[in-house]
């Protein structure tokens, strides 16, 4: 008996118990359709990642406070960012005044805080920092203006908010010239940012409220320290010798010795790209392997039917042996049947998961911050993946139905 045969001889079988058939391939079909779903998820918020860090630019870099090294009783241990609060105001005023190849500068201090507008009101991120903000991470204001230097300097009750919030405050209403609350202060809105979408792990853009830096720091919170500073090099072959002017001038303002390691740390666009890519990366190892045991939950349920059919087909399986059948030909068959089980499931599952991750494209931008992405390689890893657990699962019941005694065989009821 050849392969085709084989394969004409297992979907008979199949086809007559076709709602046990169907019951089994349940479980593969769960299962790749679960992995489909599950890396498309991966893999959207991974491109999600990568356009927010692309829309700061090639010429950004950004200063954290921390990244120095702590002394301890097990010796010296690297800070994460924000475990030192060592940035100021004025180090973000002396990188624009005294770096050359550094072409503006935005410091971020704030907090989250309510805000109200006559009876609604929210809980969104306060952000202050000065008028060089939108120039240097790529923002637009749709309606109103930006708050100037002079604002800055004045520290005045301003307010510039995003898309989301202005919505969520307003609905219908326009903004500009309404008054707000933040944390009971009142602020004039004379601005709102342009939609700019969701940035995944990196926060939404269009909830938050911007306010003058020394606002935020002196009338709002109470700061002494900015949390970051964005800087922009005048070009993005500067990027590296305008790392250089950064470092070299924190390094003197906060009075590091030679050899002592870095209170701050400066991260560009690449770094940024590298880090996301780690990090989705291993989201999309772990919720792949969480589909891929509904696969595995699959291939036992495949092994555990293909063991009933091996026993309820015992004397099918004597009067083959008895006309010439070879045991390789009822090793082939019944593995044969446990292959197409498993495929026809994979084909299923795969198609279903491209069906949900379209119909639930928009829900999932919405509620998760990006949209689903399905790749060639996760379609391919999940068919290749079903048709190996057929193979597997399959392989005991054929050897057990082809080491069958032939008489034995005939002679069972």
């Amino acid at each position: 008996m050849n392969l085709w045969e084989s394969v004409l001889v297992a979907l008979e079988g199949l086809a007559a118990n076709k709602l046990r058939s169907a019951l089994t391939m349940l479980g593969v079909i769960i299962g790749v359709f679960a992995v489909i779903a599950m890396l498309a998820i991966a893999e959207g918020t991974r491109v999600q990642m990568m356009s927010s860090i692309q829309s700061m630019g090639t010429d950004v870099v950004m200063i954290f406070s921390g990244g120095g090294r702590r002394g301890g009783g097990g010796g010296p241990a690297r800070g994460g960012f924000g475990s030192t609060q060592s940035l100021t105001l004025d180090d973000a005023y002396a990188i624009a005044d005294d770096c050359p190849s550094v072409l503006a500068v935005a410091p971020e201090a704030g907090a989250n805080a309510q805000v109200k507008y006559r009876s609604q009101n929210t809980n969104t991120q306060v952000l202050g920092t000065t008028a060089d903000y939108p120039g240097v991470r790529n923002y637009k204001v749709a309606s109103g203006k930006f708050f100037s230097n002079s604002d800055v300097r004045s520290s005045s009750r301003v307010a510039v908010i995003g898309y989301d919030t202005a919505t969520e405050l307003f609905a219908q209403l326009t903004p500009v010239g309404k008054d707000i609350r933040i944390n009971g202060s009142r602020f004039r809105v004379i601005g709102v940012l342009a939609q700019k979408g969701s940035q995944g792990g990196f926060g939404n853009p269009d909830d938050q409220i911007l306010i003058p830096v020394t606002t935020a720091m002196n009338r709002l919170f109470g700061l002494e320290n900015v949390r970051m500073i964005s800087a922009r090099a005048t070009a993005s072959d500067t990027l590296t010798q305008a790392q250089e002017e950064i470092t070299r001038l924190l390094r003197k303002r906060h009075r590091l010795a030679s050899g002592a390691e870095d209170d701050f740390r400066i991260m560009t666009q690449t770094e940024f790209m590298s880090f996301a890519n780690e990090a989705a990366t291993i989201f999309s190892v772990l919720l792949g392997g969480v589909a891929a045991l509904s696969l595995l939950v699959g291939g036992i349920g495949i092994m555990n039917i293909m063991l009933v059919s091996v026993t309820e087909r015992t004397r099918e399986i004597g009067i083959r042996m008895a006309l010439g059948a070879r045991r390789r030909d009822i090793l082939l068959q019944f593995l044969v049947e446990s292959v197409v089980l498993s495929l026809a499931g994979g084909g299923i599952g795969v198609l279903l998961g491209l069906l949900l991750v379209a119909w639930t494209g928009a829900f999932a931008a919405e509620t998760l911050g990006s949209t689903p992405v399905v790749s060639t390689v996760s379609i391919v890893l999940s068919f290749s993946f079903s048709a190996a657990v057929g193979i597997i699962f399959g392989v005991y019941p054929a050897l057990k139905a082809a080491r069958l005694d032939p008489i034995d065989a005939l002679r069972y009821e």
